[in-house]
């Protein structure tokens, strides 16, 4: 696998990375021209400077809300709004590669009605920053070459696109409280990631809990897991250990870590006295 080869932007298996990369590349002219710095326009429509150079280089796929708001802010005259129907029918084709393992989870996790998720090592990949993906790519071991930490950065943000479309999907996470210590890329990564879960922690259709490590009871020591609803209504989990995959459907193992889910919740800070947890680290940096 560490020579797996996946495209570079999220529609290239669709042939629609053209349009992802001049999007981008209109985005940086007119961002500049307006003398404004990524981390400057990313703060007015609402994004990360991480966010805003994904968009700019063609990897992340610019929403149609974003356009309108970029539109008016650049003085772009339309020249950014007009391509919200070309996004909007790319959207629908694009897609990126993934081990042949892996693409039953990834569809299911794109097409959820509800995810729910619990880590003990690191953020979530759907949550994750493009320096703290980078970050964890680049120091895995056995050690990736570059192109497939890129592609892999590229992917994971990618992925992503689904916790800001309008859904009725909802999405939870609960991470332990020492993720949020361990500086993965350096404490400025760290900060920026951290303001990272606090932006999406805010989205409607998304709570973050942090569980304290000062609990005296835990349910689960068996590591991270992903519970997933699909639209058909079964439910199904998925773990990743030491790089073996499992998808599990079998409904009585399901419903056990279902339990230990409800529990871990339960035992964590609710999603505002984890967002205030957060603010108060933030501070400390």
């Amino acid at each position: 696998m560490d020579q797996e080869r996946r495209p570079e932007s999220p529609g290239e298996a669709e042939g629609t990375s053209e349009l992802f990369s001049a999007l981008g590349k209109q985005i940086r002219v007119l961002r500049e021209r307006a003398g404004l710095t990524q981390r400057e326009f990313g703060r007015s429509v609402g994004y990360g400077e991480a966010q805003v150079s994904a968009m700019e280089r063609g990897v992340r796929i610019p929403q149609p809300d974003f356009l309108d708001q970029a539109d008016e802010l650049l003085s772009a005259g339309g020249l950014l709004s007009v391509a919200k129907d070309d996004v909007r029918k790319a959207q629908a084709k694009a897609r990126t590669r993934h081990p042949a393992w892996y693409r039953d989870y990834a569809k299911l996790e794109a097409e959820a009605i509800e995810f729910h998720n619990y880590n003990n090592q690191a953020v979530h990949g759907l949550l994750q920053t493009e320096d703290y993906a980078r970050a964890i790519f680049t120091h895995r071991r056995p050690l990736l070459n570059e192109e497939t930490v890129e592609t892999r950065v590229a992917d994971r943000l990618a992925r992503q696109q689904i916790l800001e479309r309008w859904t009725s999907a909802t999405y939870s996470f609960v991470l332990e409280e020492v993720i949020l210590q361990r500086p993965v890329g350096g404490r400025s990564v760290l900060d920026a990631q951290l303001r990272q879960l606090l932006r999406i922690g805010r989205l409607r259709n998304v709570e973050i809990q942090v569980l304290p490590t000062d609990r005296e009871e835990h349910p689960n020591m068996d590591g991270s897991f992903t519970l997933i609803t699909t639209k058909s209504g079964h439910q199904v989990a998925y773990t990743e250990i030491q790089g073996y995959p499992r998808l599990i459907t079998t409904a009585k193992e399901v419903r056990h870590i279902t339990d230990r889910y409800g529990i871990i919740r339960a035992q964590a800070l609710t999603p505002r006295e984890s967002l205030s947890l957060i603010e108060k680290m933030l501070g400390e940096l």
